[in-house]
């Protein structure tokens, strides 16, 4: 975790300073004199929120003692592994609920009325998804 502290440290710099000759290099130029606005504010909010992430990992790595496998000599590979969850392999529910999704997009972009149908589908594929175990053949 270190290491990403002093990346984004880094990366902060970098846009503060890409910042300062951005503003500079507006102000110098002929064309057309001033300050573009749009470049120097976003350029400045890249370096405020590198220096926000930075601030924080390194709270994190301090007062938590934050240590990343990676960080680690002695670690092996599978301490970097965490557990993920349980997925069911032979669901079928989150494909019903993501046509659903993508029914109740394309019903706002082209008509509305396909939202009308979109939506109690999923509402039936979320229901459906989240009892899956509680009736069926894999009820526990």
């Amino acid at each position: 975790m270190r290491a990403n502290v002093i990346l984004f440290w880094i990366l902060a710099a970098f846009f503060t300073l890409a910042a300062g000759i951005y503003i500079f290099w507006t102000i110098i130029d002929e064309r057309e004199p001033g300050v573009e606005w749009v470049g120097l504010v976003a350029l400045s909010l890249c370096a405020v929120l590198s220096a926000f992430i930075a601030f924080y990992l390194g709270r994190v790595h301090r007062e938590q003692g934050a240590e990343l496998p990676e960080d680690r000599l002695d670690a092996n590979i599978d301490d970097g592994d965490a557990e993920l969850g349980f997925f069911s392999p032979w669901s079928w529910w989150p494909i019903m609920l993501a046509g659903s999704a993508a029914l109740l997009f394309t019903g706002l972009a082209v008509g509305f009325w396909i939202s009308f149908i979109a939506v109690p589908l999923g509402l039936v594929s979320l229901v459906g998804w989240v009892y899956e175990y509680y009736r069926g053949n894999f009820a526990r």
